[in-house]
């Protein structure tokens, strides 16, 4: 099974008890954002705001906001199972030497157990508008921040592709209203859909451009994915939700977007023309980006669902829902980084580090100075190149918990010996880099010291209590009398006790409404 498309997932949670609709009439100006930012920080529900002012169009927003949510995206009990299905493909086992290790990322190619099926017709193209008709202000697009420059896209799948080679790219970029025809499109210096734009200007070719609004929720999140160039979204979606993305051309031809998208905007960019100055944003990092310069999507045609629904997520202070969004990535691409790394026992990225800024990585330690190894490898892999600091620990403690994670960082390091810096790519987002795009970074070598490292001082054990006396407490808990609260962030196996259930509520793959190619 697999979800059909947004709708199918709205459904699904809302039975479930995880989506609030919301029948008042609400702002998308500021009010809005501030109505998510209470529900979000509280691991809230889901939310449908039915009745937005300036649109009859819904927002749904939240959709991947706390863990139980995430793990109806994903259709799991637990999100790690998404790394180890990807590890079984690749049939992970340390690879000896470079070629070693190129044939085993090679191995992803076997996604194409499940590419994308074409279809002639589709419901995101029940409804067409053309010129004029076609409007931007029609949808209603938040305003989150107070000194954000204007409303902007947040959850797209922007679709563009490889001039010289065809090969498709579905990149998350925000997109600011401009006019009601015309979006800037924040295409970043390190990102697959800038390459292609740069590809385009030395052509002197314009790029068509689809940008597509709703889909399953494995669909939309394979846009954020951090994926090699070669690997479409589309095809690492269809992997991931265990059956086939429906694709659909557009109206002009020249890209296929998910058949079951709400709402798509087809138009394209010229790299000929002058950029414009973007932003402010109010960003995931927690500040306004700071305006730059970046090109105009130009809109000519908009298509959509009969009563679709607008998707959207609202990023700024952490943590948001967008880190729930990059907790899935950090747990799939887990065995991606073992190939290289296959010293790494488990990684994380905090919320408070936004993604890039802090990484603690728990590793089997087998020789001196290899926490520093593993602290340059990181440094200079893929987008992980963008990490700011690295923190290195011993394999026995637990990542996913900050506060353990800094208790034995603080307590194992001596500065001056544990600590390095280098210089190298930065994200584009970051404020505090010297130069654009580019500054130092810090790893931290917080494992255990040997002898062979030059530490002749014995090293203190960690308090731990004996399992015994652990086993008697747990055993004897209910006499004590004692209720605690839950701990917060728990992994909810909610969805696969009510699966059963929900698998009789909605039949996944109806396909009545679309009209497969032969």
């Amino acid at each position: 099974m697999a979800y059909k498309d947004l709708r199918s997932y709205l459904q699904v949670i809302e039975a479930a008890g995880l989506l609030k609709r919301i029948k008042v009439e609400v702002d998308p100006y500021l009010e809005i954002t501030e109505i998510v930012q209470r529900v979000t920080r509280s691991m809230g529900p889901a939310l449908l705001f039915e009745n937005v002012k300036g649109s009859s169009i819904p927002v749904a927003i939240n959709l991947f906001g706390n863990f139980e949510l995430l793990n109806y995206a994903f259709q799991v009990d637990d999100i790690n199972k998404l790394g180890q299905k990807l590890a079984a493909l690749i049939k992970f086992q340390p690879p000896k030497g470079v070629f070693g290790k190129i044939r085993a990322l090679g191995k992803l190619k076997e996604l194409a157990t499940v590419p994308p099926r074409m279809v002639k017709k589709a419901p995101c193209q029940e409804i067409v508008l053309e010129g004029e008709k076609a409007n931007l202000d029609l949808l209603p697009i938040l305003t989150c921040w107070p000194k954000d420059a204007a409303p902007f896209i947040t959850l797209p799948m922007v679709i563009t592709k490889n001039p010289e080679t065809g090969i498709r790219n579905i990149g998350m970029y925000r997109l600011q209203k401009v006019d009601s025809h015309t979006l800037f499109v924040h295409w970043q210096l390190h990102k697959g859909g800038n390459e292609h734009f740069q590809m385009a200007k030395q052509r002197g070719e314009k790029i068509p451009v689809a940008i597509a609004l709703g889909a399953d929720p494995v669909t939309m999140y394979s846009a954020s994915a951090p994926l090699p160039p070669e690997i479409d979204e589309f095809l690492f979606a269809g992997f991931l939700r265990g059956k086939p993305v429906k694709l659909v051309k557009t109206i002009n031809g020249e890209l296929e977007v998910p058949a079951y998208a709400e709402i798509v905007l087809e138009g394209y960019v010229d790299p000929n023309e002058e950029l414009g100055l973007e932003g402010p944003f109010g960003d995931h990092t927690g500040f306004y980006s700071l305006p730059d310069y970046y090109p105009y999507f130009h809109l000519e045609r908009i298509t959509m669902r009969k009563n679709p629904i607008y998707p959207t997520i609202v990023v700024g202070v952490p943590p948001q829902e967008d880190y729930y969004l990059g907790y899935a990535t950090e747990r799939i691409f887990l065995p991606l980084l073992q190939i290289f790394l296959p010293e790494v026992v488990d990684y994380h990225m905090p919320p408070e580090g936004i993604f890039h800024n802090l990484v603690f990585v728990a590793i089997k330690k087998k020789y001196p100075g290899h926490a520093f190894k593993v602290i340059n490898g990181i440094f200079g892999m893929g987008l992980m190149s963008l990490s700011k600091i690295v923190v290195v620990v011993d394999e026995d403690v637990n990542v996913q918990n900050p506060r353990e994670a800094w208790w034995v960082a603080l307590n194992n390091i001596d500065p001056e010996r544990d600590i390095i810096f280098t210089k190298g790519p930065i994200d584009a987002l970051d404020h505090s880099s010297r130069l654009f795009a580019f500054g130092s970074k810090m790893g931290i070598d917080a494992t255990r010291k040997w002898t062979e490292e030059g530490f002749d001082r014995p090293w203190p054990e960690k308090i731990e209590m004996s399992p015994a006396v652990k086993q008697k407490v747990d055993q004897r808990w209910q006499e004590y009398g004692i209720e605690l609260p839950p701990l917060v962030f728990e992994y909810s196996t909610i969805y696969e006790k009510n699966r059963p259930l929900l698998s009789e509520l909605l039949e996944f793959d109806d396909d009545t409404e679309v009209e497969e190619e032969e």
